[in-house]
């Protein structure tokens, strides 16, 4: 699908570009057949950012949570991975304070073959199968760790929080 008139807030047309294309096709198979729990689309006349949704997974803490992410791509796309950060308040080994992800496809095992279903796929089961041995969060990895009762318990005022957050 070729978007020539596709037209930024300045009016300025954008041609397509490989990035753009590739981008507009992992959209069209988000919608097409969306990966339970995960929802996602470019934000308003901008492509190459993205607001996506996680549902907590099914039967873990995590449950009925709705954490809100960002997802920054540039046009070296499909080759680098894009930057993704939660907008939601998180309380996980492997997520920073400021939200970005500690997870080895977004940094030094990213590939080409991933699009951004596979992208929020993977972050969704990171929530329920951190690796504590590669913290972002240390104290989040030491409960996961040591107590994980009060983890678990840290991590539904994190999913309660995520039902009233804007």
């Amino acid at each position: 699908m070729l978007w020539w008139n596709w037209r930024s807030r300045s009016g300025v047309v954008k041609m397509s570009t490989p990035a753009r294309k590739r981008l507009m096709r992992d959209f069209k198979r988000l919608q097409q057949d969306p990966p339970a729990g995960i929802s996602g689309a470019p934000q308003d006349n901008n492509i190459m950012l993205w607001n996506a949704v996680i549902f907590g997974p099914d039967d873990t803490p995590w449950d009925g949570g709705t954490f809100k992410l960002t997802l920054q791509f540039t046009e070296d796309y499909p080759n680098k991975p894009p930057t993704v950060r939660f907008v939601s308040r998180m309380f996980h080994p492997n997520i920073y304070a400021d939200g970005s992800i500690c997870l080895d496809i977004l940094q030094n095992q990213w590939s080409p073959i991933y699009d951004v279903a596979a992208i929020l796929t993977s972050i969704q089961s990171l929530l329920c199968d951190p690796n504590p041995n590669s913290p972002a969060n240390s104290e989040a990895a030491r409960m996961f760790s040591e107590n994980k009762r009060e983890y678990n318990r840290r991590v539904r005022e994190i999913v309660e929080q995520s039902w009233t957050a804007d």
